[in-house]
């Protein structure tokens, strides 16, 4: 069974194109017109492991807001569908993560229950053209898309940069744990039957 998915989406302020493997190599080919938003989505492909291409065509003349709350979107959606039934997958996922003074925790539950529990207190700050509260922004379309639980905190940390990437980084290497085969798990990993 092949876990992969192609997903779009287009409107007045997005013409977004994305497509993902979860059992690739961390693979990418990503063009958003935003520049760290693109750094941030590479260390997410290698990091998850997860093939990953993305064109994206936003409205960045207004600011990045759309093109990088949208490609989440689009992104949860892919995710979503390449799980499928989610049949054999370990489902949970948690990591600790640093990078330099940063350090962030991420835990992935792939619930069904789509939700981000956001503790990553940066500051209204740019790393280049990028507003880095813009990180909350993708990851809650993430999470609500694909239908995961996903918690992400920051331990300690100072420059934004640090942060950001070490919680993208995070958030990667929870989900790759989680969206992992089980060759022991039969069936769905859940009493219920179904996630």
């Amino acid at each position: 069974m092949t876990r992969t998915a192609k997903a779009v989406r287009a409107t007045a302020e997005t013409d977004i194109g994305l497509s993902v493997d979860l059992d690739g190599t961390g693979a990418y080919d990503i063009e958003t017109g935003v520049g760290f938003f693109d750094h941030m989505l590479a260390a997410f492909s290698r990091h998850s492991l997860v093939d990953l291409t993305v064109r994206v065509k936003g409205d960045t003349q207004v600011d990045d807001h759309h093109t990088v709350e949208d490609t989440g979107i689009v992104l949860g959606q892919a995710l979503r569908e390449a799980l499928g039934d989610k049949r054999g997958i370990r489902r949970f996922g948690s990591v600790m993560v640093p990078l330099d003074e940063a350090l962030v925790m991420a835990a992935v539950d792939v619930s069904g229950r789509g939700e981000l529990y956001w503790d990553v207190p940066i500051g209204p700050a740019k790393v280049g053209t990028f507003d880095t509260e813009l990180g909350h922004e993708f990851f809650c379309g993430l999470a609500r898309e694909a239908g995961v639980t996903l918690h992400l905190r920051l331990v300690c940390g100072e420059n934004a940069h640090h942060i950001l990437e070490a919680t993208f980084k995070a958030a990667a290497r929870a989900l790759r744990e989680a969206v992992e085969p089980d060759p022991r798990v039969e069936g769905v990993p859940s009493t219920k039957g179904s996630l």
